[in-house]
């Protein structure tokens, strides 16, 4: 991480589970972190527990689904932090409905789904790259938490939405790093496409049983994904880690 240490992460979605290990991680490790999220209160009670670090945390209140907050909030870190090396695009939302049985109320449910983890990860690795070129860097690293229902189509009824949206994800990511690597850029770009993980990303989604399910499956822990992420962070500049996938053992979906 030596090469890191002093360089601006930006973390969506840092309040709580991946994000917020993430940003903690990257912060203890020597990085100024800018953890963005909706409830910026809880990146901020992490940033005073991270205060005797080696790097700094600062909290940002932004919605990532949100144009006109994204947009905002890049300029704040480019009015106040100065640049970014390094964005996690980990924000992210799943909600359990079925597609032959939606009512009016769920279109909205759908449609901010795909507001977050498609449409926010596109407006935030732009205006990273914007300000990237902006400042002269030309070896940062996006990343974009993933996951593996971006690369199978299982039987999750209720998912396929979630699905739908990290099959984008999937996408996207791919193609990002084609575009940079025809432009002969250095930015590197990876997918970080997780399991099964004991975050609170269920609770509010409506998922029956889902603290049962968690309990009684094999499954992935925050910083678990973060080792990865650092795996592929601390890759040498020339080479890129352009897909992770990190199962519990024992997994059968």
């Amino acid at each position: 991480m030596d090469r890191w240490v002093g360089k601006v992460a930006v973390v969506t979605g840092a309040s709580s589970g991946i994000g917020q290990n993430i940003a903690q991680e990257l912060a203890e490790r020597g990085m100024t972190v800018v953890g963005v999220a909706r409830r910026a209160e809880l990146v901020e009670e992490l940033a005073k527990k991270l205060s005797g670090s080696k790097g700094k945390l600062h909290a940002l209140k932004a919605d990532i689904g949100n144009e006109e907050d994204v947009v905002k909030a890049f300029e704040w870190i480019r009015k106040n932090i100065g640049s970014v090396h390094v964005l996690v695009n980990n924000a992210g939302i799943a909600p359990y409905t079925f597609l032959s049985k939606l009512e009016r109320s769920d279109y909205k449910k759908i449609r901010g789904c795909f507001d977050v983890n498609v449409m926010g990860l596109i407006m935030c690795s732009n205006e990273a790259i914007k300000l990237m070129k902006e400042k002269g860097i030309d070896d940062g690293h996006i990343f974009n938490v993933n996951s593996v229902a971006g690369h199978y189509i299982g039987n999750m009824p209720g998912f396929f939405p979630y699905t739908a949206s990290k099959f984008a994800v999937t996408v996207i990511t791919e193609g990002l790093r084609r575009e940079l690597a025809e432009a002969k850029s250095k930015i590197r770009v990876t997918s970080v496409s997780p399991g099964l993980v004991d975050t609170n990303i269920g609770a509010p989604s409506g998922i029956p049983n889902f603290e049962e399910m968690v309990a009684n499956a094999p499954c992935l822990k925050s910083e678990d994904i973060t080792r990865s992420l650092i795996h592929a962070l601390t890759a040498p500049p020339d080479v890129q880690i352009a897909e992770i996938m990190v199962r519990p053992v024992g997994e059968q979906f």
